[in-house]
């Protein structure tokens, strides 16, 4: 093994994160659709040989921790590194081969000096339609994966350089917005070859042998410091459960229960006790359950640590297969946000035993995600997909932040003019909803309510929420955040709908009003200072009969 001193190991770390962040970029500035171009749904990472994610780009937690478990299985299972030539990019988006829902299209491709591959970069986007029954490849009452659209499994889009044109028509033939579908795509690969001629510009000036060693030296870094984080928290069981309202087809609430082990300097993480798989789209695969455990516990812990498959290596997960949160083939999992925010919340609701007074209540812990199926003017399919959050849980000393997206997710806002310059709607409404965090010595976050008239003669709508019935919850005492709410207005008549719809069918003028939840309080509300309260009536943030009804005397 080469040796290499630490200024040199710094120099390439930070080589190899530029890198990714590079990537990131390209896909930002080159893609079509709105969901990757304004909600920045997607993630770019780059990872050694045997499939480790060594550095990434700021972007979507969920995708990253991921991301490593899919090559890894890829490489084991489907396409070895025996198999791939200089040139090659290897595609997939099948959740029962490492990847997440089928709108996720994974993109990885070698790269090689003198023959040999040292490393491979790989990019993540979330696509406008990949088929399925629902616009956007968002069908809440899919209960089969094939119903959800397209199914790729792990193949070469691109051989030796060479596109497989056949491979890449099907996948556009299966789209209801192949241009858009087609933009993200060739951005995905613009992308690979930015982070291909990077990192064979940082081989070339500083060696293979160092880059390799800087590789291990790098993911060594982050265990330990992922171990000494680890260490500082008590050892003991912790137990917790939260739950998701339900699968969209029956109303059954389903069950994430966690016993979390804290032992020296690793995590289990033990799933047993959760519900089975559910009939409906809001199961996870074991790799989904994972990259929930991974953020979890990474914030929990709160080290100083750069994210990468070292800081994987100290928490061990048990989900028992056939569970929600290892479901088995041929479950639909679509809508795997819903339980993945879950396991989130549950997971820190446990750390908030091990650590009380450093953890928050509960965020709003759903991708509120509804889509538009409508026709454009010369009568094609328009897809309008849009994915909203919530309020976050408040910290022990401060309020949680309103309508803001939280880190597993981590996603930003579409911009109402581009949306009404783009589809057939009209925004009415868009803004915080008062009295939606949760009462508390700190105040849980607001969440948000979004209205919008449909303009076409028709469309039908899909979606795909969750918090209607089972709100955030609140710790050391503070009361939890409001539930959300889906109200279509047609008419003089307003109807309040569930939280999961499929194939709704909206004329010209309906309104669609979603009121997403806010976060849960922390301590008594009774303790909640005068000028705290004085400053949220201000604001608008609570009306005065509620802050008469949770703190009392104002």
């Amino acid at each position: 093994m080469t040796s290499i001193d630490p200024i040199q190991l710094e120099v390439i770390r930070n080589a190899l994160v530029a890198t990714c962040e590079q990537m990131s970029v390209t896909i930002w500035r080159t893609s079509r659709s709105a969901v990757v171009r304004e909600m920045l749904d997607y993630s770019t990472a780059l990872f050694d040989a045997s499939g480790q994610n060594v550095a990434q780009a700021t972007r979507i937690p969920v995708h990253l921790n991921s991301m490593a478990t899919c090559l890894e299985d890829l490489l084991a299972d489907h396409v070895p590194l025996v198999e791939w030539r200089d040139g090659d990019i290897i595609v997939t988006n099948d959740p029962y081969c490492g990847a997440q829902h089928l709108p996720d299209i994974l993109a990885f491709r070698p790269v090689f000096i003198d023959g040999e591959v040292v490393s491979i970069v790989g990019t993540l986007c979330h696509h406008i339609d990949v088929g399925g029954r629902s616009a956007g490849s968002y069908d809440p009452l899919a209960t089969e994966i094939f119903q959800e659209g397209l199914r790729i499994p792990p193949l070469k889009l691109y051989d030796g350089g060479v596109r497989n044109d056949a491979v890449y028509r099907l996948i556009l033939n299966n789209s209801r917005e192949p241009e858009k579908l087609a933009g993200d795509l060739s951005s995905q690969m613009a992308a690979l070859d930015v982070g291909a001629t990077e990192v064979l510009r940082i081989a070339t000036r500083y060696g293979t042998g160092a880059l390799q060693s800087a590789t291990r030296r790098i993911l060594e870094q982050s265990e330990q410091s992922m171990r000494a984080a680890i260490s500082t928290m008590p050892d003991g069981t912790y137990t917790f459960e939260d739950f998701v309202d339900d699968d969209g087809i029956t109303e059954t609430a389903i069950r994430v229960a966690v016993s979390v082990t804290i032992s020296g300097d690793t995590v289990t993480v033990d799933f047993t006790g959760s519900s089975p798989q559910a009939d409906g789209s809001v199961n996870c695969t074991l790799n989904m359950s994972k990259s929930a455990v991974y953020f979890a516990v990474m914030s929990g812990a709160g080290g100083n640590f750069a994210a990468n498959s070292g800081c994987y290596r100290p928490v061990s997960v048990v989900a028992p297969e056939g569970t929600v949160v290892n479901c088995r083939h041929p479950a639909p999992v679509v809508n795997r946000m819903l339980t993945g925010h879950r396991i989130v919340t549950t997971v820190l609701g446990a750390l908030a035993q091990a650590l009380p007074g450093k953890i928050p209540a509960a965020y709003y812990g759903v991708s509120y995600v509804y889509s538009l199926g409508s026709k454009k003017s010369d009568g094609s399919p328009d897809v309008y997909l849009e994915i909203e959050v919530g309020g976050w849980g408040a910290h022990p000393e401060v309020d949680g932040a309103s309508a803001f997206s939280a880190g597993f997710h981590n996603l930003a806002n579409s911009p109402l003019e581009m949306v009404e310059a783009s589809h057939p709607v009209t925004f009415l409404s868009y803004g915080l909803t008062p009295d939606s965090g949760g009462p508390g010595r700190t105040r849980g976050g607001l969440g948000l309510h979004r209205e919008w008239r449909l303009d076409a003669d028709r469309g039908v709508l899909s979606t795909s929420f969750e918090r209607f019935r089972i709100p955030p919850y609140g710790l050391d005492g503070g009361k939890p955040g409001a539930l959300g709410r889906l109200l279509i207005r047609r008419g003089g008549q307003v109807f309040e709908e569930a939280s999961k719809l499929s194939g709704y069918e909206l004329r010209q003028g309906d309104v669609v009003r979603l009121e997403t939840s806010g976060g849960g309080g922390y301590g008594s509300a009774t303790d909640r200072l005068a000028d705290a309260i004085e400053a949220d009536l201000k604001d608008g943030y609570v009306t005065p009969d509620a802050a008469r009804r949770h703190y009392g005397g104002v």
